[in-house]
C-alpha cells in the first residue's frame, strides 16, 4: 500500500515496462492514469489492474512531441484523476534500429520529437501544480546505452542522454518546491512470451541475452524488475531522492566480470 492515495500518469503504459510499471502502482494502490494510444490494449491493462483490487483510467494520447499533445493529455489525466496528479511517469518512446549512416531526418526528427519532446512538455505541463502543492515525483526512463556506446542505436541512446540530462536539471528547478525527480536506466529486458507466440520472441530473448554476456546477471532482465525501481522512486521512502538515475541492468554499465571466474 506504498502508494495508496496517490495518482500516478504513466505513458506508453500499454505495454511491456509501461504497462509493468502501470500494474504495480495499482498493486500499491495509487489510481493508475494508463495512457497510450491503443483503446483495446489500454483497456486490458486496465482490467488487469481492477482485477487486482486496483483502480485505474485510461486516457488515449498519441504523443507526437508538440506540447500541444503533451498538454492535452496533462489536463485529460488531471480531469481523471480528479484534478491532482501525484507522480508522473515519463516511459512513452520509440526505438528504431539502424546506424547513424541509415538514419534519415524524418526518423531523426520523430524519435526526438516522441522521446524527448513529449516528455518535455508533458512535465512543464504538470510539475508546476505539483511544486504549487509541495509535493510529487516525476520518474523518467533512461537507458543503458546512453552510457555505454554500441554500434548501433545512436539516435536513441542520444535521446536517452538527453533525458537523463533532464533529470538532473528538473531536479535542480523542481526540487526545491518539494518535487523530486528521477530516472531509471534499464538493461536489456525481455518481456515474458505472450500466449501463442510462434518462437519469435524466443528469438528475441535469445539475441538480446547475447548482450548480457559479462555481466553479474548473464541473462536478460523483466519489465516487473522496472516496475519494483518505480514504486520505490514515487513512494515516500525515496524522499531523499533527487537527481538520481537508478541502474537496473543487471551490472551491464558499471560491472565487467572476467571469463572464468
Amino acid at each position: 500500500m506504498r502508494l495508496d492515495g496517490k495518482t500516478a500518469l504513466v505513458t506508453g503504459a500499454t505495454s511491456n515496462i509501461g504497462r509493468a510499471i502501470a500494474v504495480a502502482f495499482g498493486s500499491e494502490r495509487a489510481h493508475v492514469i494508463v495512457s497510450g494510444r491503443d483503446a483495446g490494449r489500454g483497456a486490458a491493462v486496465v482490467n488487469e489492474i481492477e482485477t487486482g483490487g486496483g483502480r485505474a483510467t485510461f486516457v488515449a494520447a498519441v504523443l507526437d512531441g508538440s506540447a500541444a499533445a503533451s498538454r492535452q493529455l496533462a489536463s485529460a489525466a488531471a480531469e481523471a484523476a480528479g484534478g491532482r496528479l501525484d507522480v508522473l511517469v515519463n516511459n512513452a518512446g520509440i526505438f528504431p534500429g539502424g546506424s547513424t549512416v541509415e538514419t534519415d531526418e524524418a526518423t531523426f526528427d520523430e524519435v526526438y520529437a516522441v522521446n524527448v519532446k513529449a516528455p518535455y512538455f508533458l512535465t512543464a505541463a504538470i510539475a508546476p501544480a505539483m511544486a504549487a502543492r509541495g509535493e510529487g515525483a516525476v520518474i523518467n526512463l533512461g537507458s543503458w546505452i546512453a552510457r555505454l556506446g554500441i554500434p548501433v542505436g545512436s539516435l536513441y541512446s542520444s535521446t536517452k542522454g538527453a533525458v537523463e540530462t533532464l533529470t538532473r536539471a528538473w531536479a535542480a528547478e523542481f526540487g526545491p518546491a518539494g518535487v523530486r525527480v528521477n530516472a531509471i536506466s534499464p538493461g536489456v529486458i525481455v518481456a515474458p512470451p505472450a500466449a501463442g507466440d510462434d518462437g519469435a520472441g524466443a528469438e528475441t530473448a535469445r539475441r538480446a541475452g547475447v548482450m548480457m554476456r559479462g555481466t553479474p546477471a548473464n541473462a536478460t532482465g523483466t519489465p516487473d524488475a522496472i516496475a519494483h525501481a518505480a514504486v520505490y522512486l514515487a513512494s515516500d521512502e525515496a524522499r531523499f531522492v533527487h537527481g538520481t538515475v537508478i541502474d537496473v541492468d543487471g551490472g551491464r554499465v558499471g560491472v565487467a566480470v572476467i571469463a572464468g571466474q
